[in-house]
């Protein structure tokens, strides 16, 4: 008859096993624990400014997480992270201790992580930054405690998007870790004073440390599991090299000729190459100029290394510590959006890096475009779609950037301007998504960006002599704007009062904005009456040049949305997506697993900052409310916590949540609001649109 048994009885079971084990080379326990990324809320990203090097990184409650190689799309490492202990109590960084970040310099993405003992008994300092020249990254390490205060490396390393499958070895005074044509060293200088490679949460230095406040366990080897690796570090001060390879002797080989380099004459390459990036943008007031060269490194370094022009749209995964990595199949958000590439190419092209936003065209039509001239919903870089429903927003955008790049030569208009445009023809104004990968219908900023893309493929094709083409997008376009109150603005709607002008709703589903057609928001957010889900997407028909900013509904639908979705923050004001939406924590700060709160967004800011600045109006209150929302990193949220209410959340109201930090779209946002308050327009407006529907003066 079956027996149960207590959890204590159990766990002293395991622990006598691998205790009994701990002389054999091989750790028992495999698997090990099941395997989850980190949170999305980081505090820092770093890459060199190189195209030589292919190895980037992610800071995030005081430790290293995610690290990328060979490609943006690719985590190899979920954390590494040091322990302390004295032989009587053991302090895990993560979890133990406090914790800062600085940059080191402010033209440089050059970072400083402290962490120290709650009773400052002792100090972690740890310095980051990757050779130029070679895979690998290299943590300049301090540490400042009394003698018996021992420090302790935990590396667990996560091979090619999933902790599963690795094999963790020492090799002489290397720590390893494999999986088939993909390796990852780890190295100090000096070296390890002692070392063991267990299974996660079973046999591996953690669990070691925490029950008996050393490294008893010494295995040597741990195979095809979710590895952890354990070091005791000599010294006080030491240098850590992570080199990477498609084998254990070239990962070796990048780690080692690092660490003989050294820190100091590696970390001043890696500045010097910020240093020459940052001296080619624009310069902007002194109040934001900090902010925005930061903002204009951080987008440079979302750009991959092996398929240039593409950006990722974070580098995270949004709530990852409850995403599990046991698979390789976790895009997260480094993945590529042509809306989002959109929005990050336009932002360094406001902050004069002409060459990004080439190089991001060149790829969304050479990678990502189809041959029925679409582009996926979002794709890994190598162009292969992740997810796949169409957005017509995504397949405007292009042509909008190629017009603002003036790329119109004939073999551009022939391969991919006109295929886009047939496309739009042929399948607009609904699209299967809108911006916010929902719903299908009839969305305002959806139309809007088809209405521009087509208005400048117009263009395009008339400098290639394709007038009869011109003509039919040109037409297609202007009825399309003709019927835009018919088809989204409601006059029956109840976030209004009688004899108003009406509001832009979300969406509509069938070109009827008066009908009341239950809408199901999706992400656990409802089914609501059309009329009465709003977004502020509509103000992509002003900053993309369609309607006048003192457009009457536009300017009514402004204040719906004021009494709608904006909340104000001690850190300034922001919009929700839309209300009703369900893509955010749980009301408790829990992480999003296909339901939520929908909370408020930085981009939101940004777009109402633009909106002013197009009325004549004074931006100032929310392009530093954007500065504001900046992480102690500078880096800028794709959400923002918008209760005041004391609840257990860990977050603070006005601040940023775990979904996904930095994102690139808020990082552009912040960069084309300071262009455009400084120079008095919204810079990213095309001007050939402007011209056909404002009959802007002066303007082509």
């Amino acid at each position: 008859m079956f027996r149960s048994r207590s959890i204590d009885q159990i766990f002293a079971v395991v622990i006598v096993a691998v205790a009994s084990s701990t002389a054999q080379q091989y750790a028992p326990g495999a698997p090990g624990s099941l395997p989850t990324w980190t949170s999305g809320a980081k505090e820092a990203v770093g890459t060199s400014a190189t195209t030589e090097s292919h190895v980037w990184f992610t800071l995030e409650g005081g430790i290293l997480t995610e690290v990328y190689y060979p490609r943006l799309d690719t985590a190899d490492v979920r954390t590494l992270e040091f322990a302390v202990s004295d032989g009587k109590k053991v302090w895990i960084e993560s979890k133990d201790l406090r914790h800062s970040i600085q940059r080191i310099d402010e033209n440089s993405l050059l970072y400083r992580q402290t962490s120290s003992a709650p009773e400052a008994e002792f100090q972690i300092t740890k310095t980051y930054a990757t050779n130029p020249e070679r895979d690998a990254l290299l943590i300049d390490v301090s540490f400042r405690a009394a003698p018996q205060y021992v420090l302790y490396v935990l590396f667990n390393p996560a091979l090619e998007n999933s902790a599963y499958g690795d094999t963790a070895s020492r090799s002489g005074d290397a720590l390893l870790t494999e999986k088939p044509g993909m390796a990852a060293a780890l190295m100090s200088s000096p070296a390890f004073a002692e070392s063991s490679s267990g299974f996660a949460g079973v046999s591996d230095g953690y669990t070691d440390l925490l029950l008996h406040r050393r490294l008893a366990w010494h295995y040597g080897r741990a195979e095809n599991g979710n590895v952890m690796q354990a070091a005791k570090l000599n010294g006080t001060h030491c240098t850590l090299a992570l080199g990477f390879g498609k084998s254990s002797t070239q990962a070796i080989e990048q780690a080692k000729s690092s660490l003989q380099r050294g820190f100091s004459q590696l970390s001043a390459a890696y500045a010097q190459g910020w240093f020459s990036y940052v001296a080619t943008l624009r310069r902007v007031d002194p109040p934001y100029a900090q902010q925005f060269r930061l903002a204009a490194m951080v987008l440079k370094a979302h750009e991959d290394k092996t398929f240039r022009g593409a950006m990722i749209a974070s580098m995270s995964i949004p709530w990852g510590f409850a995403v599990k990595s046991d698979t390789p199949g976790v895009g997260g958000y480094h993945l590529v959006w042509a809306r989002d590439l959109y929005e990050a190419a336009t932002g360094l092209l406001a902050a004069g890096d002409d060459g990004a936003a080439g190089r991001a065209l060149d790829y969304l039509f050479h990678v990502q475009q189809e041959p029925d001239g679409s582009f996926p919903q979002n794709s890994w870089l190598d162009g292969k779609p992740y997810w796949t429903a169409i957005q017509m927003d995504e397949i405007s955008y292009p042509i909008i950037l190629a017009s603002q790049l003036n790329r119109t030569d004939p073999e551009t208009w022939q391969r991919h301007i006109r295929p886009a445009a047939e496309f739009i023809v042929t399948h607009g104004p609904a699209t299967q998504q809108e911006r916010w990968e929902e719903v299908s219908g009839y969305s305002p900023s959806t139309i809007a960006a088809e209405i521009a893309g087509l208005i400048c493929a117009a263009d395009i094709a008339k400098k290639n002599s394709a007038n009869a083409d011109a003509a039919r997008y040109s037409q297609l376009a202007d009825s399309w704007a003709a019927n835009l109150e018919n088809w989204l603005v409601t006059r029956t709607g109840h976030l209004d009062g009688p004899n108003s002008p009406g509001y832009y709703i979300r969406i509509d589903d069938n070109m009827d904005p008066n009908d009341g057609f239950a809408l199901d928001v999706h992400n656990g957010g409802g089914t609501w009456d059309e009329r009465d889900v709003v977004d502020a997407g509509f103000l992509e028909l002003v900053r993309l040049g369609i309607r006048p900013p003192g457009d009457a509904v536009i300017a009514h639908s402004v204040e719906v949305i004021d009494r709608t979705i904006r909340v104000e923050t001690p850190n300034g004001p922001s919009f929700h997506r839309y209300n009703h939406d369900g893509y955010g924590e749980t009301f408790f700060g829990g992480p999003w697993l296909g339901q939520g709160v929908g909370r408020i967004w930085p981009v939101f800011t940004g777009e109402r900052g633009e909106y002013e600045v197009a009325r004549h109006g004074d931006a100032s209150l929310y392009l530093d409310s954007m500065l504001r929302f900046a992480n102690s990193g500078g880096m800028i949220p794709e959400q923002i916590w918008d209760e005041a209410d004391s609840t257990s959340s860990e977050f603070s109201f006005g601040s940023g949540t775990g979904s996904a930090t930095p994102l690139a779209w808020s990082m552009a946002q912040f960069l084309r609001l300071v262009v455009s308050v400084q120079e008095k327009r919204i810079v990213e407006q095309p001007g050939v649109v402007a011209a056909h529907f404002l009959k802007i003066p002066g303007v082509p």
